[in-house]
């Protein structure tokens, strides 16, 4: 019996709530997860967990024994990445999700750059609209447009995600087109379902921000399936600059209330403060932080021909 792998089970399954989420994490099969768990249970002679078809709960007993478990593991694992690092490079994976928006069109780049400079570093990558918790679902690192829920999770803010009022020039000329926010529900609206705000925009209407109800035809967990769908001069939507400034530089889509600015989000690195990967993840978000504005390029480039509002300069 390895009691530190076991010990590595068991605090995995009872971080992700899942045999079969703690067996991808450590990338071995579910019933090895399973052996190692009876294992301990056998060792320390009580049920670390109550199973049902449906969930995973620690037992009285595994409540006792998982802080303690936990902070060994996090030390052995900060001690194993400390003499990895001991040589002049980093290296091993980090496990990243990452919104769409910024996956697409824009991080190829900064992660070829990164990789030349951080040659032994591996990435595993998956990308997905989904707001997850990096601990439960076993990554290193989270990139997101909202703050994080947990409260032992860092986030650092790389930029400003600006949003715009849009449809095509096609859209407009037949259906006309919105002047003031209370406008909007005359036409058809797309509209991203992972907005927290839900039903409700936040517009700068006399100074201050005011909630917009929306009457939403379209809506949709990807904002780039939004995007086509204007594009397709479907209807009206309100999508991230991040994703649509192209289409609105090249004339494919026309920015509307552009008077009324939208509230803002961030895209935001999110990832425990205990991380055993800590050295790489920082490495990843000083390097990025380096190379991006909180005004990104994008939306320096809408301000200066006069699609995005000045003001959005002053919401940080």
């Amino acid at each position: 019996m390895d009691k530190l792998q076991c010990m590595e089970a068991f605090v995995r399954v009872a971080e992700s709530g899942s045999f079969i989420k703690a067996a991808e994490q450590l990338g071995v099969t579910r019933s090895v997860i399973t052996a190692r768990v009876q294992q301990l249970e056998k060792f320390v002679d009580a049920p670390l967990f109550f199973r049902s078809t449906r969930s995973v709960r620690l037992s009285d007993t595994g409540l006792s024994y998982y802080k303690e478990c936990a902070e060994l593991i996090n030390k052995f694992e900060q001690l194993a990445e400390q003499m990895a690092n001991s040589k002049s490079t980093l290296q091993g994976r980090l496990r990243i999700h990452m919104a769409p928006g910024f996956a697409i069109d824009y991080f190829g780049k900064y992660l070829t750059l990164f990789l030349e400079t951080y040659p032994d570093i591996d990435m595993d990558i998956v990308v997905n609209d989904r707001v997850i918790d990096p601990i439960s679902s076993g990554f290193d690192i989270v990139f997101q447009m909202f703050p994080p829920s947990g409260e032992t999770l860092i986030d650092r803010k790389l930029f400003n995600v600006n949003r715009v009022i849009c449809a095509t020039p096609e859209f407009i000329e037949k259906h006309g087109k919105p002047e003031h926010p209370e406008d909007l529900n005359k036409f058809i609206l797309g509209f991203y379902s992972g907005y927290p705000t839900r039903n409700k925009l936040q517009f700068l209407i006399n100074d201050h921000f005011q909630d917009i109800n929306l009457n939403i035809k379209v809506s949709s967990s990807s904002i780039h399936l939004l995007r086509d769908f204007a594009l397709n001069h479907g209807a009206i939507v309100c999508l991230p600059t991040l994703v649509v400034h192209e289409s609105i530089l090249q004339g494919k889509l026309t920015t509307m209330l552009k008077d009324f600015p939208l509230s803002n989000y961030g895209l935001r690195a999110v990832f425990p403060s205990n991380s055993k990967n800590i050295s790489k993840i920082r490495s990843l978000l000083d390097f990025l932080i380096e190379r991006l504005s909180v005004i990104p390029e994008w939306d320096s480039q809408l301000i200066e021909q006069g699609y995005l509002s000045e003001r959005v300069r002053l919401f940080q």
